[in-house]
């Protein structure tokens, strides 16, 4: 019997611990929730090519049924009973999908900008650093604007790299204290940058994680493996992976450069990418790692892009860049948690199209269009935790879709096809 007493105390100090040491779990919301347009009437979407999101294979010949706000059901046309009264949509010779979702936005000063990418498809945003203030007068302005997860600004060290978007961290007691105001703020996520001591993230993640908020980072001269093991759950930029495949010499001339002067990047960052080998042991122990963890990426290929073109060429910003985008493939194929961030402005996409340039950029670097798909939806809903309510097409979500013209899965320019935009139940374009 003492025995029996014995090991039920220690399974009890155990349990304590275990859940002592859980971050907390919550669902997010978008800080515009209350201001969306939200649907009153029955919707039925049929004879459709339905891509639900899940990443499997496309249901020929669907129908979607929405009613107020909602998805309440979603399959073969032949399932599909549509109510007297719905307000049929045809849609024979086009696919629906889960509205996009964007991991990666930036406003960069043009406030029409949300409103845009959602006439594109893109129904989720989120902004992973700048003062939330300087969306008010996006959400004043009366127009449709997507769902907006913000951060605040992010938390970089001295000097900042962008001191505008930027709130400087000096040592732990700040950054937390930063951390618990955002929150207060309806943050959705926080954001490292790469000016950030090390030995604060950790501080960080654990007040963020007790606050139900996911930590992501934009780390370049920091250690992706030291950050994450810290607590940091998503990456962004593919470039922050630079210093854990560079030989420790060469990485460190690298964060030396950049510690001394921001702009070192611009081209430092092509040189140190075209000298990587991405069949290392270096590349393949963190690929292990990254799965293992779990972590998201956003690799953001579009910001990086380098073109050949007439005149002088780069070869140097040519291999570094094609680098970038074989270590993105790389990372998808071995399982990990690859999502789709538009960055918003990049040099070879029009205003408005960063997010389907994105797209295009992962199918060219070899990832198939299903899966390519399924990280700008289902994937990207896991990073931002709203998986319960968003990024699927099923019955109980909420109805945020698109209808594009064409089959996407055999063509993913047909992703710049938008007919049909529907946030909340309501058609937006």
């Amino acid at each position: 019997m003492k025995r029996l007493l014995i090991l039920l105390l220690v399974l009890i100090f155990l349990a304590t611990a275990l859940f002592a040491q859980k971050p907390v779990q919550k669902t997010i919301k978008p800080l515009n929730e209350a201001e969306l347009p939200r649907g009153t009437g029955t919707i039925a979407i049929v004879d459709v090519n339905l891509i639900d999101g899940n990443g499997g294979k496309a249901i020929p010949n669907a129908s979607v049924l929405v009613k107020g706000d909602k998805i309440i059901a979603a399959g073969p046309s032949k399932s599909i009973q549509i109510p007297e009264g719905a307000k049929i949509i045809q849609g024979k010779g086009m696919s629906l999908l889960p509205g996009l979702i964007d991991s990666h936005f930036h406003i960069d000063g043009a406030e029409d900008l949300p409103s845009i990418f959602l006439q594109n498809g893109i129904t989720s945003i989120r902004d992973p650093g700048l003062w939330i203030e300087v969306y008010d007068q996006v959400r004043k302005s009366g127009k449709y604007n997507p769902r907006l997860f913000l951060s605040g600004p992010h938390l970089d060290g001295s000097p900042p790299a962008y001191p505008n978007d930027a709130y400087v961290v000096r040592d732990e007691a700040e950054a937390v204290r930063q951390v618990n105001e955002v929150a207060d703020q309806g943050s959705t996520v926080i954001k490292i940058y790469f000016r950030t001591p090390p030995g604060m993230i950790k501080a960080i993640t654990d007040a963020a994680h007790k606050r139900g908020i996911p930590v992501t980072g934009h780390l370049e001269i920091t250690e992706a493996k030291h950050a994450i093991e810290a607590g940091l759950d998503g990456i962004e930029h593919i470039t922050s992976f630079g210093l854990s495949l560079t030989p420790k010499r060469e990485a460190e001339k690298y964060r030396q450069g950049m510690l001394a002067d921001n702009n070192y990047r611009k081209q430092g960052r092509y040189e140190s990418w075209a000298a990587i080998d991405l069949n290392s042991p270096a590349a393949d122990s963190l690929t292990r790692f990254l799965v293992r963890k779990g972590t998201f990426v956003s690799p953001t290929l579009a910001v990086f892009e380098y073109q050949s073109g007439p005149g002088t060429i780069d070869s140097i910003k040519l291999k570094g860049f094609d680098k970038m985008m074989k270590l993105t493939a790389k990372l998808q194929k071995e399982g990990v948690n690859i999502v789709v961030g538009s960055h918003s402005m990049v040099p070879y996409a029009e205003k408005g199209w960063a997010y389907q340039r994105e797209m295009e950029l992962f199918v060219e670097s070899g990832i198939s269009n299903a899966a390519v798909i399924h990280a700008a939806t289902m994937e990207n809903a896991r990073f931002f935790r709203i998986d319960n309510y968003l990024g699927s097409i099923e019955k109980g979500k909420l109805a945020d879709l698109i209808l594009v013209k064409g089959n996407p899965l055999e063509d993913i320019k047909v992703m710049r096809n938008i007919e049909k935009v529907m946030i909340n139940g309501v058609f937006v374009r």
